[in-house]
């Protein structure tokens, strides 16, 4: 993929509907078009029989629009009016400027905007600014679109937004490939020390009292679950010093209805999992199904008198031998590149971003998220870099206010 800046030229456009027209016309007439958030009930329409990465789901972006109070726009490219690609974005402030985004922030990784596959051959890098270019109509308020951390590709099908100028992400996502199951898999990873690893973890939970796996299947274990993962996370970011990214209520308040809502599904898209010993929560992992891969959005340990045990390796290796046992192709831990997840992953994923200015303001800011991107990606890019970026926040964890940056951890 190419560092290049712009988009497109960020001119307005006299109409809110637009033609793409490198389209050729026997395939029919093509538009983009953009609303408010009031264009939410077409998207969860376009979603049940679209592919989408999780975090661009009907579930995920209704939940967090409810939740948040997000500002949304949503653009739809259209041939004969069948929807073949849709963006559901929320445009928060980033100082002086507004910028339209995936909803979720940070939270959403591994992004994949709902499809039609069967239009991608003649969807171009043209026919997608036109869509931009129908959110700088319905939006002239927006200076930038940030399209951050999206997948190369998603169950094979190639990602369109690939097709306009990106940067690589700087973080590297990693993944275990299941192939062949899961003694295959130990074969290739360490097998032996992980099984005699995993025994004397056992032994030690035993010691201490009843332990078992357990999977929210419930609201009431739905809210058991998040509500000690959220108090783990609160004491791990302080200990770091660093924000705490699901400090805020509205983003609490997100989580609890996506993994609530997931229940109604017979195979709920959103999942969590525990590990409980002696009646306590010591680990916790939240995931995603996305088509044969599943996901590790996020996990945490509680910082206890069993923390030496290593609760979250024990809860992956359940975790990574179900998902073999239940035909997944791919456990995927998502972003960031951690000792722990190294000791598993064979699979480098490199996302990718797109910057789309909108306005000479969204110029200006793309260049400095670039900067800002580059940097990030030479300090975790450096072993040595990193260690002592690492140290220099534990270090700072009693300042009044954390430092704000992102945790891959």
């Amino acid at each position: 993929m190419v560092d290049a800046a712009a988009s497109f030229d960020g001119n307005r456009v006299a109409a809110n509907e637009i033609s793409a027209r490198s389209m050729r016309a026997d395939q029919g007439r093509w538009t983009a078009a953009a609303s408010d958030g009031a264009g939410l009930a077409g998207y969860a329409q376009f979603c049940a029989s679209a592919l989408f990465a999780p975090a661009q789901s009907a579930s995920w972006v209704s939940n967090w629009a409810t939740a948040t109070g997000a500002d949304m726009v949503v653009a739809t490219m259209a041939c004969d009016a069948r929807p073949a690609l849709s963006l559901a974005l929320e445009v928060v402030r980033h100082g002086p400027f507004k910028v339209a985004r995936f909803a979720g922030g940070r939270h959403a990784n591994g992004n994949f905007a709902a499809t039609d596959p069967q239009f991608l051959p003649a969807i171009d890098g043209t026919a997608i600014r036109a869509m931009f270019k129908a959110i700088a109509k319905a939006r002239p308020d927006i200076d930038l679109i940030s399209l951050e951390r999206l997948l190369p590709n998603l169950d094979g099908v190639a990602n369109p937004l690939a097709m306009l100028p990106g940067f690589p992400s700087p973080n590297l996502a990693l993944a275990v490939d299941l192939d062949g199951g899961f003694d295959a898999l130990l074969s290739r990873a360490s097998g032996k020390r992980k099984r005699k690893k995993h025994r004397s973890q056992t032994r030690k939970f035993e010691a201490v009292g009843a332990f078992r796996r357990v999977e929210a299947r419930t609201r009431e274990e739905v809210d058991r679950l998040l509500d000690a993962f959220l108090e783990m996370k609160e004491v791990r970011f302080a200990k770091m010093g660093i924000a705490n990214v699901f400090g805020d209520r509205q983003v609490r308040d997100f989580f609890r209805a996506l993994f609530t809502d997931a229940l109604a599904e017979e195979k709920p898209p959103f999942l969590l999992h525990g590990l409980d010993v002696a009646g306590k929560l010591r680990a916790i992992t939240g995931s995603s199904r996305s088509g044969k891969r599943l996901i590790c959005e996020f996990g945490a340990i509680a910082e206890d008198d069993l923390a030496f045990t290593s609760p979250g390796d024990f809860l992956f290796f359940d975790n990574i031998q179900e998902a073999c046992e239940l035909g997944f192709d791919v456990y995927d831990f998502s972003v960031g590149d951690e000792p722990y997840k190294r000791l598993w992953c064979d699979i480098e994923v490199q996302h990718f971003e797109v910057l789309a200015p909108l306005t000479l303001k969204g110029r200006v800011l793309a260049t400095g998220l670039r900067q800002g991107a580059r940097a990030k990606a030479f300090i975790k890019n450096n072993p040595t870099v990193w260690k002592l970026t690492k140290m220099l926040r534990r270090k700072a964890a009693g300042q009044a206010a954390p430092v704000a940056v992102e945790d891959d951890s």
